[in-house]
């Protein structure tokens, strides 16, 4: 079973994840979240700084997670696509190749839920960017890909409320 999460940032990706590696339904589940710090700390740039070698990185640990069995991610191969599409130094043209290939991977994940931002306030983690209307345009972005992807994606479900909430929603769709 793959499952990810997708949504623009500070939305709850993160959290959800972490809440989820504590109960016993997940217990046989492998579970991935954000290394932004990580990366920016080895000099990848981030948000609207990326670059495609930097992009083709976040591609390539969304393909590792891919080749596991049982994940639960807080990033899909949709995020990496929506932020090149925003990069302001990759070129169009590049931005429309590289998703061109990262789209042939969305049907891989049996499960893929959308954090929706409504609600939900900006918090900076030192790492993301805090910018409101680049938040905007990443998750417009997400919900053009999805609605482009949807004869791709297995399962499809739209998050929003607390984070119980959400929980709650993710139980029920996976196991009824």
């Amino acid at each position: 079973m793959k499952i990810g999460l997708c949504g623009t940032m500070s939305v709850g990706k993160t959290t959800l994840v972490n809440a989820l590696k504590e109960l016993p339904e997940f217990k046989d589940y492998n579970f991935a979240t954000e290394r932004s710090k990580y990366l920016r700390d080895l000099g990848i740039p981030l948000n609207t700084d990326s670059t495609l070698k930097g992009q083709f990185i976040f591609l390539a640990e969304r393909c590792t997670e891919l080749l596991q069995e049982n994940i639960i991610t807080d990033r899909t191969v949709i995020d990496v696509m929506a932020f090149t599409k925003a990069a302001k130094s990759i070129d169009y043209y590049d931005a429309e190749a590289f998703c061109d290939a990262a789209y042939k991977l969305v049907g891989d994940y049996d499960y893929v839920f959308y954090v929706s931002p409504e609600g939900v306030e900006m918090e900076d983690n030192g790492v993301r960017e805090t910018d409101l209307e680049y938040r905007d345009l990443i998750d417009r972005i997400i919900q053009l890909i999805l609605y482009r992807s949807n004869h791709k994606i297995k399962k499809l479900v739209e998050l929003s409320g607390t984070t119980e909430e959400r929980i709650a929603k993710i139980k029920e769709t996976i196991f009824g």
